[in-house]
């Protein structure tokens, strides 16, 4: 790529690590690996996964290096699943891989996918997919050529996504149901059923889908029609029963539960004692966030960053809640910042609730990992909300925060302990995206328009030209 040469000191040389992680096959760049920490075992780390690819991509596009996206966008759509039998140990149709490498057998080159298969406890990537419809636009938005996500084989790629995703299923919710571990956080941690990040995400894929679709003959626009249908569902849903403040947890403290009936105030039976003790002092007048998730007499009341970070990126938090859920970073910067942007979610799961919850995960312990763990990643995530809502000095101050610890310490995959100050246990060295999110973090800061290739607009309407 060369664009290390354009920068000097620390930057210089966080482009020439990224620049080395590219996996090339057939002479063609197509990703990067996670990792490429010298001194510990490869495991997956070799890999080119999809999420982990987002924040590198984005940084790419920002800099005109559109031909790696696209190979990359090419090589996934080949491995997306087209399995339509009754094997029941293989990926459902549509499903996008987890991640993908090459290998070679002598002269040849394959590329072996994996959907879960070799992943720890067999987790199914729910998140790729989603993931990669947002790519697909991203890059389409950076290249400002939507005929690329025209092509036929695009057309077919997003249908089968959707097909998988708007499947009827046992629930009732306009949410998306997903088992433990199907996301970022990759470990049982409580939250199968209805999480918050898969929701945020899945409203981001229906509004990409409904922008990239050809609506060219009536199948296109029953998918158009479908879309639109549980956009508007899962806006309202997520809206009005995922959002805390004071107030709202003045109306769930005060329910009357176990009621029948359509028209009730409680419609999820959450009890008020389910309240955590730690949320009402924690909670402050003016602030708010969106909750972990909610499901049949259950609300998880942690708070989860990714969600709530990606909501005001792509608009399902309204402004006024995206202000406020910035408003909370900012008056509780000690425990969702400190010493390590950002908190992955707080507060951590600890003594017989973690054992319990995570069965005895030891690298879930508290404050640790998935766990409350400080992810650096997180840093392009916590820029792009700052500058969609005007606070642009709280990402500025994170990313000193990170610039200074980050290249010290060879860009860890994680950080340990309550405010971040310990590098993560079993965290991998020079992690592709600790550095890429770091880097495309200061871009965004930089250059206030790269949002716009990510970010939706308020409001739910869509274009189906």
């Amino acid at each position: 790529m060369g664009i290390a040469n354009n920068y000097q000191g620390w930057v210089y040389e966080s482009w020439k690590i990224l620049e080395k992680s590219i996996i090339y096959y057939q002479g063609k760049p197509i990703g990067n690996v996670a990792a490429q920490d010298p001194n510990l075992v490869a495991l997956n780390y070799d890999q080119c996964f999809i999420r982990d690819f987002v924040p590198s991509a984005l940084l790419l596009l920002m800099h005109g290096q559109t031909e790696i996206v696209r190979n990359f966008l090419d090589t996934t759509l080949k491995l997306q699943s087209h399995h339509k039998g009754m094997d029941y140990f293989q990926p459902g149709q549509g499903l996008m891989p987890a991640s993908f490498k090459v290998v070679c057998n002598g002269d040849e080159e394959f590329l072996d996918a994996d959907f879960g298969e070799h992943a720890i406890a067999r987790v199914p990537p729910v998140d790729s997919s989603l993931w990669w419809v947002l790519l697909v636009r991203a890059y389409c938005k950076a290249t400002q050529n939507f005929s690329f996500a025209h092509q036929q084989k695009y057309q077919e790629g997003i249908k089968l996504i959707l097909d998988l995703c708007l499947a009827h299923r046992f629930d009732m919710f306009p949410t998306l149901l997903v088992p433990d571990g199907a996301f970022m956080i990759d470990r049982r941690m409580g939250v199968s059923g209805h999480p918050l990040e898969i929701q945020v995400l899945f409203y981001a894929a229906l509004r990409a889908a409904c922008e990239l679709i050809l609506p060219l003959d009536e199948k296109s626009k029953l998918y158009l029609q479908r879309a639109t249908q549980r956009l508007s569902a899962l806006h309202y849903h997520v809206r009005q029963y995922y959002w805390i403040d004071l107030q709202r947890l003045s109306e769930i403290y005060r329910y009357k539960s176990n009621q029948f009936g359509k028209e009730v105030a409680n419609k999820f039976n959450i009890f008020a004692e389910s309240i955590p003790d730690w949320l009402t002092n924690w909670l402050p007048e003016k602030a708010g966030y969106l909750a972990g998730n909610l499901g049949p007499g259950l609300m998880d009341f942690r708070f989860f960053s990714l969600g709530n970070l990606l909501a005001i990126l792509v608009s399902l938090a309204s402004k006024e809640e995206s202000e406020l859920i910035m408003d909370l970073f900012e008056q509780r910067w000690h425990d969702l910042i400190g010493f390590m942007p950002v908190k992955i979610c707080f507060p951590a799961l600890s003594g017989l609730e973690w054992r319990i919850v995570t069965g005895c995960d030891p690298k879930n312990s508290p404050w640790s990992y998935h766990n409350g763990g400080s992810w650096p990643v997180l840093l392009w995530l916590f820029a792009a909300a700052a500058q969609k809502t005007g606070k642009i000095e709280l990402a500025e101050r994170a990313i000193d925060i990170a610039e200074k610890r980050l290249i010290v310490d060879n860009f860890p995959e994680y950080y340990d302990g309550k405010i971040g100050r310990l590098i993560g246990k079993e965290a991998r060295a020079f992690q592709t995206w600790t550095i890429a999110g770091l880097l495309t973090a200061k871009e965004l800061i930089a250059n206030p328009d790269y949002i716009e290739i990510i970010s939706f607009e308020e409001g739910i309407e869509v274009s189906t030209q």
